[in-house]
């Protein structure tokens, strides 16, 4: 059966956030007197909610991890403006040329509903959206299902014929809970071996057009 429906996780798959992520995270840490955790660690908690990646990192409760996410987003207003992300090659020419095609896309990723629609229009890949799907939207962000089942109910689309593509575990979790195909891109935040249960994996975001 064709794939014709692509669910498409946002940070270290179609954006290079990683610095501005991980930078955000620390100064966070800075800021609330934390301990501040190594870069590598900090990148390993990319894909979850703000609040939960904060509780990854230390032993927070649950309402110092709010506090922290709150902060969070304040500093990550800040350092936007002077740590550009831009998207990985091929990303925007091959979502043109798959919605051109066809296929029915939608971003389905664990940041805030405003931060995703900033970035769709600064890529211009707004129109080839058929639905975005946020941290603000449901209930358990990745790798639950609830993002991939709601981004395949706004988009009048199954299981069978949806590809979840991703560059992290949560993301891959998050589409074989669903039900769905799913393919890991080698180049973001993932390692080989979180990805490996993966249906396809690209190394190069113009591959999602061979397998599709």
């Amino acid at each position: 059966m064709p794939l014709k429906n692509i669910i498409l996780d946002f940070d270290g798959t179609l954006g290079d956030t990683r610095r501005l992520i991980v930078t955000t995270l620390q100064d966070t840490l800075r800021q609330k007197g934390l301990p501040v955790v190594d870069a590598a660690l900090c990148a390993s908690t990319i894909g979850l909610r703000l609040d939960e990646s904060f509780r990854t990192l230390l032993p927070l409760s649950e309402a110092e991890a709010q506090e922290c996410a709150a902060t969070y987003r304040e500093i990550f207003d800040q350092n936007k403006l002077t740590i550009a992300v831009e998207p990985f090659p091929h990303v925007v020419e091959t979502i043109r040329l798959l919605h051109a095609q066809g296929h029915t896309l939608a971003i389905a990723s664990s940041r805030s509903r405003h931060s995703l629609i900033d970035y769709a229009k600064q890529f211009d890949i707004e129109e080839c959206l058929a639905t975005i799907v946020s941290a603000d939207d449901v209930a358990h962000v990745k790798p639950a299902p609830d993002m991939a089942l709601l981004a395949m109910r706004q988009m009048g689309a199954n299981a069978a014929e949806t590809v979840v593509v991703g560059d992290t575990a949560y993301d891959i979790l998050m589409g074989q809970s669903a039900g769905t195909h799913t393919c890991a891109v080698t180049y973001g935040n993932g390692t080989a071996a979180q990805l490996a249960t993966a249906d396809y994996v690209i190394n190069d975001f113009a591959d999602l057009a061979k397998i599709l």
